[in-house]
């Protein structure tokens, strides 16, 4: 079996290594790649391995960058210390998502959902849609990365009014400070409370909390004012007025 390991720390790499040994799992590793770069131009260069392990946040980014520079066909199992990206990996060939420090009896159970599909391709779909429904019934996310200066560090997402797109760059906003979010809107959107937030238009997900009030606005849709607006205009695009308006009810 020809392994590909995607990991930033060299300890977490060898700790992978060693309990894959205790698993039974025979393997050939074909590399340890660290950076989202490196691992772009590895497989520009490399026939898809059988099954890849691939850390989230790497040296330079998220490993999701790798999935918007080129096409990944091998199976992936994540490792990750962070539980908020695991919608978004599921987006892509995942087996399963382990988080850190992985326990031996999880790295079983995804070994053998590995050895189910029996060829190195994306999860058959009932598989997929099992996943899926488990990860919905997690617990819901209780905080986000953010960055502020060199530093990223974790906020409650319960402190959040809004988050909102400028010139491609996320960000999340409280009642004092506004901190750079290193997700898209959709991608936020997939993992936050739906009862809490709501996606008001391509740009901007609004907290129920944050709303203090809701005026008519032209062609039919609504203007809000929010907390600490800063110079944001709040404004519920045409098709989603209806849905916002069950959301408040709701």
């Amino acid at each position: 079996m020809k392994v590909l390991i995607i990991e930033d720390e060299a300890r977490a790499a060898n700790q992978l290594q060693n309990m894959l040994r205790t698993c039974d799992f025979q393997y050939e590793l074909l590399n340890i790649i660290d950076t989202v770069e490196d691992s772009v131009l590895w497989f520009q260069q490399n026939s898809n391995p059988d099954l890849v392990f691939m850390d989230i946040q790497l040296a330079d980014g998220l490993s999701f960058e790798i999935f918007q520079k080129i096409s990944v066909e091998a199976p992936i199992i994540f490792t990750t210390a962070f539980d908020q990206y695991a919608i978004q990996a599921f987006k892509v060939n995942s087996v399963d998502y382990l988080l850190k420090p992985i326990q031996k009896e999880e790295l079983d159970a995804a070994l053998q959902k590995f050895d189910k599909t029996n060829k190195p391709l994306a999860p058959e779909p009932a598989i997929l849609k099992q996943l899926l429904q488990s990860m919905q019934t997690m617990h819901k996310r209780d905080g986000l990365l953010v960055k502020e200066g060199n530093s990223f560090f974790q906020v409650k997402v319960a402190e959040f009014l809004y988050f909102y797109s400028e010139e491609s760059i996320t960000f999340g906003v409280t009642k004092t400070k506004r901190f750079i979010i290193n997700e898209t809107i959709d991608e936020l959107f997939g993992t936050l409370e739906t009862n809490e937030f709501f996606k008001i238009n391509r740009g901007q997900l609004v907290s129920k909390s944050a709303i203090e009030k809701i005026d008519p606005y032209f062609n039919h849709r609504v203007k809000l004012a929010v907390a600490n607006a800063r110079d944001q205009e709040f404004i519920v695009s045409r098709p989603k007025t209806s849905d916002f308006k069950n959301w408040l009810n709701s």
